[in-house]
């Protein structure tokens, strides 16, 4: 008997986002249910059961602060906030209001995915995935590169890029195509963008960098064994 899938209750109202969601999350393993306002997540969430709930706070209708009112002292489902409110104060009063964790837009499905699995306990039956270049060690479920026990501080922009090329050795992928792939919808997606984050890839991997290689004309491949 196959096991059941986790249930995920997304409240979001940008249906570009919510389409990004049900593709990513699905992908995952997730059955994902959709509310587009308020009153139908609080609908949602207090008549049946999920798992993890995603939240946007600004919502048509009742607003994720009062969802999440709603849900106190009666539901115990783990809440996860998706909002582009960065501020402290929407911050605390989520977590005040009973959220387990938060996540700024424009964000990263990987990150995502991982917030929700260990909501879900279920970061042990996934195993560690790393590539290695050279002497640098690219994690992706931590989202960083190590060489040694030293993080080389790479922007999630760059962590995007270095990992779309090095996923793909020996592959000559245009600019824009990194552009489209490695960086957030809502910011600028443009090749002379794509070339700045990669000359800061390479000086941050020293040596290794050289891996990087431009084609002309294109844009970059990833060499495996530095020439």
């Amino acid at each position: 008997m196959n096991a059941r899938k986790p249930r995920i209750l997304v409240v979001e109202d940008d249906l570009k986002i919510v389409q990004s969601l049900i593709s990513g999350l699905s992908r995952e393993g997730f059955d994902v249910t959709i509310a587009m306002d308020g009153d139908e997540g609080a609908a949602q969430v207090l008549g049946h059961p999920f798992d993890v709930v995603v939240l946007d706070l600004m919502l048509p209708g009742r607003d994720g602060f009062s969802i999440l009112e709603a849900m106190s002292g009666r539901v115990s489902t783990p809440v996860v906030v998706l909002s582009a409110r960065t501020e402290l104060d929407a911050r605390v009063r989520s977590f005040t209001l009973g959220a387990v964790d938060y996540v700024p837009k424009p964000f990263w499905m990987e990150e995502l995915v991982l917030r929700i699995r260990s909501r879900l306990n279920l970061t042990e039956e996934t195993p560690r995935r790393v590539i290695e270049i050279g002497d640098v060690v690219l994690d992706l479920d931590r989202r960083s590169a190590l060489r040694g026990d030293a993080d080389l501080g790479l922007t999630a922009h760059e962590f995007n890029i270095l990992h779309w090329l090095a996923a793909r050795p020996q592959r000559a992928v245009s600019r824009q195509q990194l552009a489209d792939n490695t960086l957030p919808e809502d910011g600028e997606r443009t090749p002379r963008t794509v070339d700045s984050h990669v000359s800061r890839i390479r000086k941050k991997l020293g040596e290794e960098g050289k891996r990087i290689k431009t084609v002309w004309g294109i844009g970059y491949r990833y060499q495996p064994e530095a020439v």
